[in-house]
């Protein structure tokens, strides 16, 4: 990491364009060798910063999609004609009209904000919120057994402690 020097303008522009990207403040800092407080600065003296954005997965509805299906139910069209013209599954548009204030409420802009805040992960995971359970599974990995062994043995060894429960699959 460098002290005392400015970015260069091909420096500001590359991290610009990580951070558009969704790329992390500490890896973009560490490509360009900078540090992430230079990043800050950055990013809130010569404009405000970029909104880093997440790819939406291909199976999720875009919204643009969301604006054809309303259109299509302002046009009081099937589900099946708009799935049809979107080369999706009737399901999926039936799914979001009836989960999105059905055909007489829904708004695609609405249905994209809600879908949004959805997709998020509300809690915090249970491995990372518990350290006695985070400690536990740790040292019977190093002892080399498995996710299905750990959490079966931990039913065993806390009978009556709920919070030292995790499912293998989280493991």
């Amino acid at each position: 990491m460098r002290q005392g020097k400015r970015l260069t303008e091909t420096e500001r522009t590359e991290l610009r364009r990580r951070i558009a990207t969704g790329e992390t403040f500490a890896r973009a800092a560490a490509a360009v060798r900078c540090s992430t407080k230079s990043i800050y600065r950055l990013l809130t003296g010569s404009s405000a910063p970029t909104r880093r954005t997440t790819p939406r997965a291909a199976l999720r509805l875009s919204a643009a999609e969301r604006e054809e299906i309303s259109r299509g139910v302002g046009a009081a069209e099937s589900c099946r004609a708009i799935a049809q013209r979107l080369g999706r599954a009737p399901s999926t548009v039936a799914r979001d009209i009836a989960g999105n204030g059905g055909r007489r409420h829904y708004r695609a802009w609405r249905a994209d904000a809600q879908a949004v805040r959805r997709s998020r992960r509300p809690k915090v995971p249970k491995l990372v919120s518990c350290l006695p359970l985070r400690q536990e599974v740790e040292r019977r990995l190093t002892l080399r057994w498995s996710p299905q062994q750990i959490a079966a043995r931990l039913v065993v060894d806390y009978p009556d402690d709920a919070q030292m429960r995790v499912s293998h699959e989280t493991i």
